[in-house]
């Protein structure tokens, strides 16, 4: 139940903020740029800091760790609920990244050391199905509490939530650590990568090309840190798979894609073709309910012949939901509309999604020994976080989308541009998997885990845990 409800408080809320971005847009009387912050202050720290998140919880102690950053998570989304200005809303959402870091990271390293270990696999399937039911109701839910209240319930709505986390959690839950970890935290890369991606989002955003490019060379700082520190946050060695590597590099290209059409096609449901919050957060329900019913199957099949086709033919299925979904107009908004003009694109980009997620999580954790499984999953979930992070930021200013949030000219027009260049990014993943990904090695060979965290849909809808990803470290 803890680590259950403490996923669902993440992943409901990244999910439900999309829809409520017209919303909020009007009430604080602010343009494209102070959306872009709304959803890139709350990812900016957690792809910052969520793999020290899970580096703490392994040396000051999983539950503790776990409990804080709910803590922290519920009172950052009072904050935003009270939000009198968008300045306050993106702080309030800086500072719920960050709860994020100490609040994700932590749910399977807790099934892992608190559960007996004949009965873990049926524990990481309860919790990957109650994730995922979270992940679908999230859409209708959050529709609706913004139409009967406001969209600031959709952030009061987290404080009940946590406080059955935080209660559950310190009774019922043991404490644990890893005894091997490092007596040290590599905080030094944490605050470098941190201001790196901040100055490279802020520079993007607010169209400052110096400040992307110092953030740029930042990053390269961060690298060369890790290289040289005796407690790396991400280790280099794992790069020295060409597997570990080919499906990073995917998920950077797919991830980005996925970051700039959950952000802009709320954007053009809602304001060109008039979708109300509810029904914009119905329509892409199918997409949601394909990865429940596919991604398992489509796991299990990668597991025994190996990622390289699902991983190929999964981007190039979404890239045509993508043009399918360039139909979207004034006239969609509709049932006739939407079964013309939008479920199509839904269900062509949900069957790639459902392709393309779990064997993608297999190959990370399956190109790595099972002993550095956590860590491996925690990075892919943080270049996934980070190429979110980056889609957002740059996506909107290279398609001419910018001023004020009720201008559906602007954003018709430039949501074509976008999604196409998200189109590209497709195919780039896609090109990727093909060249790098070869013949799997076995499970006895790599040392890989036998089991398949559930895709993360919380990033931009698709927590891949979506819509996502592994759950981190």
């Amino acid at each position: 139940m803890a680590t259950v409800l403490g996923s669902a408080v993440a992943s409901l809320d990244a999910t439900v903020v999309n829809i409520a971005l017209p919303r909020i847009g009007d009430a604080l009387h602010t343009g494209v740029a102070g959306l872009q912050w709304t959803l890139s202050g709350y990812t900016l720290t957690l792809a910052s800091f969520i793999l020290l998140g899970g580096s703490l919880g392994d040396r000051l102690g999983r539950r503790k760790v776990l409990v804080w950053g709910t803590v922290g998570f519920a009172a950052a989304s009072v904050l935003c609920g009270a939000a009198v200005n968008i300045e306050m809303l993106v702080a309030a959402r800086v500072v719920q990244g960050m709860a994020g870091a100490l609040l994700t990271p932590g749910s399977l390293a807790l099934i892992s050391s608190s559960i007996d270990e004949r009965d873990q696999g049926a524990a990481i399937g309860l919790w990957s199905g109650f994730g995922g039911i979270a992940s679908a109701v999230g859409p209708f839910l959050g529709g609706w509490l913004i139409e009967v209240a406001s969209w600031r319930s959709i952030f009061f709505i987290n404080v009940p939530l946590a406080a059955v986390v935080v209660a559950v959690a310190l009774r019922h839950v043991p404490e644990s650590r890893d005894p091997a970890a490092s007596r040290r935290a590599d905080v030094p890369g944490a605050l470098v990568v941190a201001v790196a991606l901040g100055a490279l989002t802020f520079g993007l955003i607010e169209k400052m090309p110096l400040l992307a490019v110092a953030g740029v060379v930042l990053l390269a700082v961060f690298v060369l840190i890790e290289l040289r520190s005796d407690h790396p946050l991400v280790p280099p060695a794992l790069f020295r798979s060409r597997v570990f590597t080919a499906a990073n590099l995917v998920t950077l290209a797919v991830y980005a894609a996925l970051g700039g059409v959950f952000f802009l096609l709320v954007l053009q449901l809602q304001q060109v073709a008039h979708f109300s919050p509810l029904f914009a957060g119905i329509a892409t329900l199918p997409l949601t309910v394909l990865m429940l019913v596919l991604s398992a199957p489509a796991g299990r099949w990668a597991q025994r012949h190996g990622p390289r086709l699902p991983m190929t033919i999964g981007p190039l299925l979404a890239a045509a939901g993508l043009v399918l979904l360039l139909r979207i107009g004034p006239d969609s908004g509709h049932v006739g509309g939407y079964l013309r003009d939008v479920l199509p694109g839904v269900i062509v980009f949900g069957l790639g999604l459902s392709t393309l997620v779990a064997p993608l999580t297999g190959a990370v954790l399956g190109a790595v020994p099972a002993a550095e499984a956590g860590i491996a999953s925690g990075v892919n979930n943080a270049v996934a976080r980070t190429a979110q992070l980056l889609a957002v930021a740059a996506l909107p200013g290279l398609a001419g989308i910018s001023g004020s949030v009720t201008d559906a000219t602007a954003i018709d027009h430039g949501f074509t541009t976008a999604m196409w260049i998200c189109v590209g990014l497709l195919l780039t993943g896609a090109v990727i998997a093909a060249a790098l990904l070869g013949t799997p090695r076995t499970r006895h060979e790599s040392g890989a885990v036998d089991t398949l965290p559930r895709c993360d849909m919380s990033g931009p809808a698709v927590q891949p845990n979506p819509p996502g990803h592994t759950a981190g470290r």
